[in-house]
Parts: structure tokens; C-alpha cells; sequence
């Protein structure tokens, strides 16, 4: 149960979030976003069966696969943190403070970067959006979200379209209908031919392409992105930035995207959040009205990233 003085809320549904006994384990715990935070209920934490395909309908405000869209820069809030905090406990019992104070805000259909130094809190935050944890205190009104975590977790024996297809299996689909609602995202995203390849046949950045499709396939209108290219070569990530680009303008959807590289969220953002060490708190918002597709030339792409590594600069422990 959240800590008193906490209250996490979803327009879509209007349900209390409870946050996991353990942390999910495979990669289909992430596809089901904060409807699904209570899917430990019906899912395999006890190696029970994934689920029965109408308890995870009726969680969901939109159906897996689902065309969800926002038009850019729609008016309404999709997510709206207000004064969030969050701590744990060490194996000593000493309490270890992520978040402190935290307020922020996403329109509908836009892209929100958050950035910071390492242990700041960001996974957490996005954690917290997606229903996975439940705050100590402050407010949370989101609508279903879904997490794509660093780590693309793609299931070995699974080929890379039934990998994307797997927020339909876990709904109920049959594998035939699954399939032939992912197949044309395949080569909308620049996967064609690779249908029916093993994640081991594909290079790094098309794994994260599959993961990309497999949370846009779970059908919720915000995906939470957790350093999608920290693991990529420098060359790699820097194509991956541009695909990811046209891919949302493709798909749209109002993304959370975590990353260290304040170039990467100039780049692909509308604003940038930046967090201070931890205890991570906001200590500057920033508006990036740039055109798209963007330069990492451009004297305003430069003079905002310089305005980003201030605020981390200037914040010290």
C-alpha cells in the first residue's frame, strides 16, 4: 500500500497502485504498464498462468495493439507528478532517499526527457509512472503506461515477431491474430525480412527495435523508455536516435525517455527534465521548441545542451 499522504491515480481506470512483492522477472512484466501494477494478482509471480485474457481487458483502458494515437502537443496531460517522493531501505535498514519533491508534467503526444546522473532516481520515476512502485508521498495521475527497460529481455526461443507480438498472446489472442497485427509495424520500423529471426540473428539495434514494437503493441498511450541505446556502439546509437525519431512521428505517443546523453534527449525532446544527485529532484525544465528532424550542429541544439550540463553541473550533492 502507498505510504499515507501518497495517492497515485489513472483517468483510465481509477485504481489504487500497489507495488509489486518483487521486482518483474522476464519481459512481458513490463509490457503491461500501471494497469497492469496489480497483474501480480493473475500473473506467473506464483507460476500461475500469465493470464485469463479477460481480467487483463478489463485492467486495460486500451486494448493491446490497440491504435492509440495523440495528435503532437495535444493540450491534455497524460502524466502529472506533483510533489512525488520515494525511498528504500538498505540491507541495513538505513533509508536510501531516490526522489524528493518531485513535480512534473507531460502533454498528451509529446516527448519528455529526463535526465541526470547515474542512481538518481530515473528508473524509479518511470517505475512510479508505470505503476510498478507506488510513491511514499505526492500524486501521480497517469494515463497506462508502458516501460521498455535498458535491457531489450527478448525471449530466446521466440522469434522476433512473436516477441513483438507478445502483449497480444498475454491478452488472449491466438497467435495467428498476433501476428498478423504485428507483421505490418515490421516494416513500418525498418524490420522487414526479420520476421522469423532468433533475437541471437539480430544486431543490437534491431533487438531494440523489436522491444520498441513490442511495448508499442501493448496499446497504451505512454511508453516510458529507459535508456533505450545505452548499450549501443556510438555509430549504432546515433542512427537508432534518428529511427526513433521518425518511428514516434509514425506511432504517435506521449514517451518518457530516460537517458544520461543530454545530446540524445535535445535531440528527441520537447522538454527536458533535469534531476539533481541523488536525492533526485528537478532543478531545471526546459523547453526545446525545435523543428525536427534536428542537427547536433545546430547553434540552438548546442546552446541547449550547454543549458542542460550547467544544471547538472551546478547541482551538487
Amino acid at each position: 500500500m502507498p505510504a499515507k499522504g501518497a495517492k497515485v491515480s489513472s483517468r483510465a481506470q481509477h485504481l489504487e497502485r500497489r507495488p509489486p512483492a518483487e521486482a518483474p522477472a522476464s519481459g512481458e512484466a513490463h509490457t503491461t504498464g500501471n494497469t497492469g501494477s496489480q497483474a501480480h494478482t493473475t500473473g506467473d509471480a506464483d507460476n500461475q498462468p500469465l493470464t485469463t485474457g479477460e481480467a487483463i481487458k478489463q485492467r486495460h483502458a486500451a486494448r493491446p495493439g490497440q491504435d492509440v494515437r495523440f495528435p503532437a502537443h495535444g493540450g491534455e496531460a497524460a502524466v502529472t507528478l506533483t510533489n512525488v517522493s520515494r525511498s528504500f531501505r538498505d540491507r541495513a535498514g538505513t533509508p536510501l532517499h531516490a526522489l524528493r519533491g518531485v513535480s512534473l508534467t507531460a502533454q498528451a503526444g509529446s516527448v519528455l526527457a529526463v535526465v541526470g546522473a547515474s542512481g538518481c532516481g530515473k528508473t524509479t520515476l518511470l517505475e512510479l509512472i508505470c505503476g510498478l512502485q507506488a510513491p511514499d508521498c505526492g500524486h501521480i495521475d497517469a494515463a497506462p503506461a508502458a516501460l521498455m527497460p535498458q535491457r531489450d529481455l527478448l525471449l530466446p526461443w521466440l522469434a522476433a515477431i512473436d516477441n513483438a507480438a507478445l502483449p497480444l498472446r498475454i491478452a488472449g489472442l491466438p497467435r495467428r491474430d498476433a501476428r498478423e497485427r504485428a507483421a505490418p509495424l515490421f516494416a513500418e520500423l525498418g524490420l522487414s525480412g526479420f520476421e522469423r529471426a532468433r533475437p541471437a540473428e539480430l544486431s543490437g539495434g534491431m533487438r531494440q527495435r523489436v522491444a520498441f514494437l513490442r511495448t508499442l503493441l501493448s496499446g497504451k498511450p505512454v511508453i516510458c523508455l529507459d535508456e533505450p541505446f545505452g548499450a549501443l556502439d556510438a555509430i549504432t546509437r546515433m542512427q537508432m536516435q534518428r529511427w526513433l525519431s521518425d518511428a514516434l512521428s509514425a506511432q504517435p505517443r506521449t514517451v518518457i525517455l530516460v537517458t544520461h546523453d543530454v545530446e540524445e534527449a535535445v535531440l528527441l525532446a520537447d522538454r527536458i527534465a533535469v534531476l539533481s544527485p541523488r536525492p533526485g529532484r528537478v532543478v531545471a525544465d526546459l523547453q526545446v521548441p525545435l523543428p525536427r528532424p534536428r542537427s547536433r550542429t545546430d547553434e540552438q541544439v548546442v546552446a541547449l545542451r550547454e543549458r542542460a550540463l550547467g544544471a547538472l553541473r551546478v547541482e551538487l550533492p
